[in-house]
């Protein structure tokens, strides 16, 4: 009996005060973990309401420091907890500089993936289809947000950094919107306006019609940048390319006032005369056979399908109504009287009758 109580003494001892200690400090500190816990819990859900604003992480920013901005910014209710979920996320590498927008209701796990993925603010940048190489430039000169580089250098040098020292920039860059973000290179948009052009171009040159009058991918390009021009009328365009097509293939001079325009440059004052259309240049297709020496302005991949795929029709003038669309005609006569409808306000002027009209109701007879 007495060996049974030794032995349930030694089992049984009663717990001493350092026992009840130890008991009561893992307890506080279980209770710490989970209020820690919950803490970082909400910290990482709690929708936030950042301002409209442009919030920059700036070369060498470290989390910490963009931490601190944020929560001085009262975007974050404090900075430390923000970088013990960057390490507990292996995400405490260096942030992706550059400019950010944060949505209201945000959480700050969004913020942190967004910052550590360099999802920053871009801006949009419009090149217009009709445009020249040089109103491009002058939109890109004009972005605020660009790092500009370009300025300065003639065509030629800036076709070599891209290059392609030899080629002619007019119609080499596609009619788009394009997006950069704050410190990027003028030159890198010029880049992919350049790339998407070749892109279409050679969709477009490998589903062309059979049997077209023109020979290479450049001549295309040529005669989408007249189309281009000549209307802005999509139901149009593929008609107007007949029209063209059907003069090529006749031998039939083009007689295109956009390529005189052109061709007069700074120029033109807005009034295209009789003596610039028989005023010899390279551009001037009231005097030269066939197309331009190069394309006169940038197309669209409308206007260079129409080219390549145009409506096959008898048509060999068409004159503008005024509305933006146009009357096409297989005869001169027929030509002639639509000027006088749609021009001339239905008064045929002695001039008009002696010169017969040409295809854009200039005095000038479509000659071969």
């Amino acid at each position: 009996m007495d060996r049974f109580r030794r032995r349930y003494k030694r089992r049984y001892t009663r717990p001493t005060a350092s026992h009840k200690m130890l008991k009561y400090s893992g307890a506080v500190f279980a209770l710490l973990l989970l209020g820690l816990g919950t803490y970082v819990y909400w910290f990482s859900v709690a929708r936030l309401e950042p301002e409209a604003k442009i919030y920059v992480v700036a070369p060498g920013t470290s989390l910490k420091a963009f931490a601190r901005q944020l929560r001085n910014e009262k975007v974050l209710p404090d900075a430390n907890t923000l970088v013990w979920i960057a390490y507990l996320k292996g995400q405490s590498r260096e942030l992706k500089t550059g400019e950010y927008r944060f949505r209201k209701g945000i959480t700050a796990l969004e913020i942190l993936e967004q910052v550590m993925a360099g999802r920053v603010v871009e801006y949009p940048l419009t090149i217009a289809e009709g445009w020249t190489f040089r109103q491009a430039l002058e939109t890109l000169s004009a972005a605020p947000k660009l790092t500009h580089t370009l300025q300065g250098l003639k065509p030629k040098q800036i076709m070599a950094s891209l290059g392609y020292p030899t080629m002619h920039p007019e119609g080499r860059f596609y009619p788009d919107t394009y997006y950069y973000s704050a410190g990027m290179s003028d030159l890198i948009i010029l880049q992919r306006a350049f790339q998407k052009m070749e892109k279409v171009l050679e969709e477009e040159w490998n589903g062309r019609q059979s049997d077209l009058p023109l020979k290479t991918r450049d001549e295309a390009l040529t005669l989408a940048s007249i189309v281009e021009k000549e209307t802005g009328k999509a139901e149009e365009r593929a008609l107007i390319a007949g029209v063209f097509v059907h003069r090529m293939r006749i031998g039939m001079k083009l007689q295109t006032d956009p390529t005189v325009i052109y061709g007069i440059g700074d120029h033109f004052n807005g009034n295209l005369t009789v003596k610039d259309l028989r005023t010899p240049s390279a551009y001037n297709t009231y005097v030269i056979k066939g197309l331009p020496p190069s394309p006169i302005a940038l197309p669209g991949r409308h206007a260079l399908h129409a080219a390549l795929n145009p409506d096959n029709t008898k048509a060999l003038y068409f004159v503008s109504r005024g509305d933006g669309s146009h009357e096409f005609s297989e005869t001169y006569e027929q030509h002639n009287n639509w000027v006088i409808k749609y021009q001339l306000k239905g008064r045929a002027k002695p001039e008009a009758s002696a010169r017969p009209i040409a295809t854009s109701g200039k005095a000038l007879r479509a000659t071969p």
